[in-house]
């Protein structure tokens, strides 16, 4: 099972990141600093959906996440799949944690994911890893 960002919103991204920065050729040297790098962001944002793609993988063995530094393997022998919500400003957000840390004085690895990262809901994420977690 695998789980990345969506790939319309991944094009969206990269389509709505070029137009700005062309749209900043044609404005004042203010405006270009301003659009320029939001359209820059933007194209960023989506060639990090690209590179990061699948950002989630599960398998009988363990979690392997993609990351900028890298995979990490996170075996199913000590990982937490919990679901983590909050709210702020009336705004509730859920995120999907994986946590490998055995206890206060191991560090471990800690990663919180998304629905953008994902490109799920969390909580159905949480449940799929759950079912396919062996025993």
């Amino acid at each position: 099972m695998q789980w990345s960002a969506r790939t319309a919103e991944t094009v969206t991204l990269g389509l709505a990141g070029a137009l700005l920065a062309l749209g900043a050729l044609t404005l004042d040297a203010a405006g270009r600093v301003l659009v320029g790098a939001a359209g820059a962001l933007l194209l960023a944002v989506a060639l990090r959906d690209v590179v990061l793609r699948p950002r989630l993988t599960a398998d009988g063995a363990g979690v392997v996440v993609r990351t900028l530094g890298g995979r990490d393997r996170l075996p199913w022998a000590g990982l937490r799949v919990r679901l983590r919500t909050t709210r702020r400003l009336g705004v509730r957000s859920r995120l999907l944690e994986l946590d490998t840390a055995a206890g206060p004085d191991d560090a471990g690895t800690l990663v919180l994911l998304g629905r953008r990262d994902l490109g799920a809901d969390p909580a159905a994420v949480a449940r799929a890893l759950e079912a396919l977690r062996p025993g």
